[in-house]
């Protein structure tokens, strides 16, 4: 196994690499997130690089999630994340459940939203980290 199995994906491009590689996306975007969270000094330069292309859903749903935690972090939201990820055609409603629809639609942050996914307003967030 090669080091960069061996830790969290550093970068929103990582996640989209190792997923190339074979990797289930939902895992590994949390992972990047634990990341991301714990490395204050590293998020810019996790979010910098622009993820390989993937599939539309996880297209989009990595350039929300680059500019949603630019905009909570007061980061630069990247260029990238603009033209990444314009693929989806239909809404995508996370859980899956008709009885969801109405919440996800109002909560959902604005950077899914406009990419037509419809999320919790807390789906990228963690259980807190142990602190040593």
């Amino acid at each position: 196994m090669n080091q960069m199995n061996n830790r969290w994906p550093q970068s929103l491009w990582e996640v989209s690499e190792r997923v190339r590689a074979g990797a289930p996306f939902d895992p590994m975007h949390r992972e990047f997130l634990d990341f991301f969270y714990a490395n204050p000094a590293a998020r810019s330069e996790a979010l910098a690089r622009c993820p390989a292309g993937l599939d539309p859903l996880q297209d989009a749903y990595l350039a929300a999630t680059a500019e949603h935690l630019a905009r909570v972090f007061d980061l630069p939201i990247p260029e990238w994340s603009e033209t990444h990820g314009q693929g989806l055609t239909r809404p995508f409603f996370a859980g899956g459940l008709e009885s969801l629809k109405g919440i996800l639609t109002v909560e959902s942050p604005l950077a899914f939203r406009r990419r037509l996914i419809l999320i919790s307003k807390n789906a990228l967030s963690r259980p807190r980290l142990a602190r040593n």
